[in-house]
């Protein structure tokens, strides 16, 4: 350490994006191509397995006899069965807002442990230093300033989260997600939760405070991003839901529905620019179409 100190940089590798396993795989259907990336991820090695059974027991081995393991004996965590849970409790809460607070309450009430929310953290810590899982913090768009209570966690390959959960609840919704969460990772850009708070009247006359959520404020130098991913906008009161903190934030930085159809790029009169996972995740210049 003392060595090499100021003398060395670190490298950080990342499983493969989607248009690098496209590259890699040649696919003849995206869509399809999509959908198995969005199940077993871009951890490189299980592109030489040929059945989606080899792929999943690989993965599922790879995340038990590595890095799980590697947690338990850097940090000489003794109750590897918490430690599991946990990692199993964050599979299932992709994308969901929390904290360690919540997470010691869920361990206390269905779980009937008693393991506290400092331990919580330190464990979640430990996750998030084997790339694990990455912290995603929240930001006051309007008041322009960091909100604390609760963040959100994304895993570092999709592949790896569905491992956790046996490959038996898929929930695309918050998978597509997390995609979108770590391609603009990959593109350098920082990324944060959006938060616009809103306020109206009720009935009575009183002032009521309605908060909305952004899915990501993606920012890289003078360029800022607001982005929601939207699996469906089947109906137009899903497309409201979907879109409605964009049109509350009143600055002139673009907005981006990304949704898992594909499709052309589309504007609407809002000036929110709509496009298909596909197209998004396919060019690195998606942000400016």
């Amino acid at each position: 350490m003392t060595e090499f100190r100021d003398r060395g940089d670190e490298i950080h590798m990342q499983p493969l994006s989607f248009k690098e396993y496209v590259d890699a795989v040649q696919p003849d259907n995206l869509s399809l191509a999509l959908n198995e990336y969005m199940l077993h991820g871009g951890m490189p090695v299980t592109l030489s397995y040929e059945t989606a059974e080899e792929k999943e027991e690989y993965l599922k081995h790879l995340f038990s006899m590595t890095y799980h393991k590697d947690v338990e004996e850097r940090n000489k965590i003794r109750n590897e069965f918490n430690l599991s849970t946990l990692t199993t409790v964050m599979a299932s809460t992709v994308g969901s807002l929390t904290n360690p607070n919540k997470i010691a309450n869920t361990f206390n009430t269905e779980l009937k442990s008693n393991i506290g929310k400092d331990t919580i953290a330190q464990y979640l810590n430990y996750l998030e230093e084997a790339f694990v899982l990455r912290k995603v913090n929240r930001f006051d768009i309007k008041g322009r300033k960091h909100i604390g209570a609760t963040y959100k966690y994304y895993f570092a390959d999709p592949g790896l989260r569905n491992a956790r959960r046996d490959f038996l609840h898929r929930d695309d919704g918050h998978i597509m997600e997390n995609i979108l969460y770590n391609e603009l990772i990959l593109r350098g850009y920082s990324v944060q939760v959006g938060v616009v708070n809103i306020f109206t009247n009720d009935k009575t006359g009183k002032t009521v405070r309605t908060r909305l959520e952004t899915d990501f404020i993606a920012a890289k130098g003078s360029r800022i991003y607001y982005i929601q991913s939207a699996y469906s906008l089947d109906t137009p009161e899903k497309q409201d839901q979907e879109t409605r903190s964009l049109k509350n934030i009143d600055d002139s930085f673009k907005k981006i529905v990304v949704v898992r159809e594909s499709g052309p790029v589309r504007r609407d009169e809002n000036g929110i620019t709509y496009i298909g996972l596909e197209e998004f995740l396919l060019d690195e210049k998606s942000l400016d179409l």
